[in-house]
């Protein structure tokens, strides 16, 4: 009996000194439905995302973008700093030495404004393009412009054919868009004048894409020269035949009739 109690007690015993030693745990919560959709959230295209930008003030004569129009954004962004820099620079140069000599640090930017979104295939690299396109200096000078002559032009895309801000500038675009472009005089003529463009010239191009081809274009066959006229059209056509012989002389003089 006695053996027993002490059995029962040394069970009550390791019972306790068990259950004081295993330690506690609180359950984890299950994963709800939102903490799992969070991590599949799409994140945010980059060209969405990209801020407004400021764009240069440009005359009046320049269309007005249509209402509706996107706010102007960046394409691309350059920033330069120069690798050298003036040591020394004598009282007789000029102040504005550093930008003649190219070694000024600088920041310009491509702007786009996409006027109009293309309903045919994405624009592709190395490809020709064929373009409608008019060109502004900001002072709403008209300088070019294939759509007053009616023969849209055609360029071989990032084949530096063109200006910089031409072989860069139609990215994302999609066949039959329309953009505005802003492009500074670094990615235009640069410091030269071109024309009738001005040095350091920012210009203003409202640019359709037409198509793109994996082929140049046909060239067009130069236009017949004209027929020339079968005889001198200052000469007359025939000339006046001569008689053949003139009339013969009578041999004797007529006789005068007899008087009545």
């Amino acid at each position: 009996m006695i053996f027993y109690r002490l059995t029962l007690a040394a069970l009550a015993l390791a019972t306790i000194s068990a259950s004081s030693q295993t330690p506690t745990t609180t359950p984890k919560k299950p994963a709800t439905a939102t903490t799992a959709a969070t991590s599949h959230t799409p994140t945010t295209h980059p060209a969405a995302a990209a801020a407004c930008i400021k764009i240069p003030d440009i005359s009046p004569k320049i269309p007005a973008l249509p209402p509706g129009a996107p706010c102007p954004k960046a394409l691309y962004t350059i920033s330069t700093v120069p690798t050298v820099k003036l040591a020394y620079v004598s009282p007789l140069e000029s102040s504005n030495l550093t930008e003649t000599l190219g070694i000024e640090s600088s920041s310009f930017s491509l702007i786009y404004v996409d006027t109009k979104i293309g309903t045919g295939p994405l624009a592709m690299p190395h490809k020709f393009y064929t373009i409608h396109y008019t060109g502004y200096l900001t002072d709403g000078t008209k300088f070019d412009s294939s759509v007053d002559r009616g023969e849209p032009l055609t360029v071989e895309y990032g084949e530096h054919q063109v200006i910089p801000g031409w072989d860069t500038g139609f990215d994302g675009m999609h066949i039959g868009g329309k953009r505005r472009l802003f492009i500074p005089y670094q990615l235009a003529y640069g410091a030269t004048a071109r024309g009738p463009i001005p040095a350091r010239s920012e210009l203003i191009f409202d640019v359709e894409l037409l198509s793109q081809s994996d082929t140049a274009p046909a060239p067009k066959a130069p236009p017949a020269p004209p027929a020339k006229p079968a005889t001198d059209p200052t000469k007359p056509a025939t000339e006046p035949t001569k008689p053949a012989a003139e009339p013969a002389k009578p041999e004797s003089a007529p006789q005068t009739p007899p008087n009545l």
